[in-house]
């Protein structure tokens, strides 16, 4: 399979025809000026040594160099290259509530926007292990499953917000039960969980299933983003306007508050540890430190193909071209001509 990694230079081959109708207009004008300067015929036999082929065939290999270099700059890429990449750590999945209470503006900008800023840092401190991703909100899915590809879950991060899940609600308890299917079923050791959330649940009992998840060896870490205090919830349109807040079915303001005691006990399950959000990243810190004090293993390898790349036997051609070029000769010597001639 042959394709360009800078397929927009393409465009560049334009300039070949152009090149070509230089060319021959070239010869067209020369042609013309001899024809004034006087007889034709005579001129032609006055410059017999001058090969006419010979300045084709240079301005032939010029414009052949130009269109495999315009080739060489847009990266042709021909078949897969394997690579294996091995590296030793634990397995990390973080699980990040995209409710509707986590567009709260108690944190600056916002619950959601505060809670990104922060995984993206934690993963861009990451050597050697795996993270994976998991977005909750009334239920619970896999965004990311777990990869030593860094650049890859913030992608999948960068497009987590509300409209990711319909359901509404804030289902902790399946956002745990989820996570724990990312991890390796046969290993005891090695998992951490690090739930981001502002810790209202409703009705998925997470302290049950983070006994589970002790069982399976995972250790939780959660993040209580928010106040206890308690903020109204808004409510925004299509263009990021806000139009309202967020109301139960008397009319009344929805108010989101931290449940900070809920979180306590689902780290204390696991042998974890419960941090508050702050304006830093101090919580995310903490965790990056407890991890990297934990004890590594080999994780799998991960195999991926990549295109290789091939302009540098194109870049070979043209050199060739450009070095044989100058040394053919305009004109045929009068040795040879002579020598003809006598034959």
């Amino acid at each position: 399979m042959l394709r360009f990694a800078n397929e927009h230079l393409l465009y560049l081959l334009f300039l070949v025809p152009l090149l070509v109708a230089f060319y021959a207009l070239a010869f067209h004008w020369k042609r013309r000026a001899m024809e004034r300067f006087g007889h034709l015929p005579l001129l032609q036999k006055l410059a017999a040594n001058t090969s006419r082929r010979r300045q084709i065939l240079k301005a032939a290999l010029l414009v052949l160099a130009l269109s495999l270099m315009i080739l060489a700059l847009a990266r042709p890429q021909i078949g897969t290259k394997l690579e294996e990449v091995k590296r030793s750590g634990v397995d990390i999945v973080v699980a990040l509530d995209v409710s509707l209470s986590m567009q709260a503006e108690d944190v600056k900008p916002n619950r959601l926007a505060k809670a990104k800023r922060e995984i993206q840092q934690f993963i861009d401190r990451l050597q050697g292990d795996r993270i994976g991703l998991v977005a909750f909100a009334g239920e619970a899915f896999l965004q990311c499953p777990l990869t030593l590809d860094y650049a890859a879950a913030e992608m999948f991060l960068d497009i987590m917000d509300p409209s990711l899940i319909p359901t509404p609600g804030t289902a902790i308890g399946e956002a745990i039960a989820v996570a724990m299917r990312a991890f390796e079923q046969k290993e005891r050791k090695h998992k951490v969980l690090v739930l981001v959330t502002d810790g209202e649940d409703h009705g998925s009992d997470p302290v049950e299933v983070a006994k589970q998840a002790a069982r399976e060896g995972i250790v939780i870490y959660t993040i209580g983003i928010g106040s206890v205090e308690g903020v109204p919830i808004p409510v925004y349109d299509q263009r990021g306007q806000l139009v309202d807040y967020k109301k139960d079915r008397s009319g009344q303001r929805v108010t989101s508050r931290l449940d900070e005691i809920t979180l306590q006990k689902i780290a204390q399950e696991t042998g974890g540890a419960y941090y508050r959000a702050t304006g830093g990243a101090m919580e995310l810190d903490k965790i990056y430190e407890r991890i990297a004090g934990m004890e590594k293993k080999e994780l799998a390898s991960l195999r991926f193909s990549q295109f290789e790349d091939r302009f540098q036997y194109i870049v070979f051609l043209v050199l060739v071209l450009l070095i044989v070029e100058p040394l053919i000769p305009e004109r045929r010597t009068l040795r040879r001509e002579w020598h003809g001639r006598f034959e």
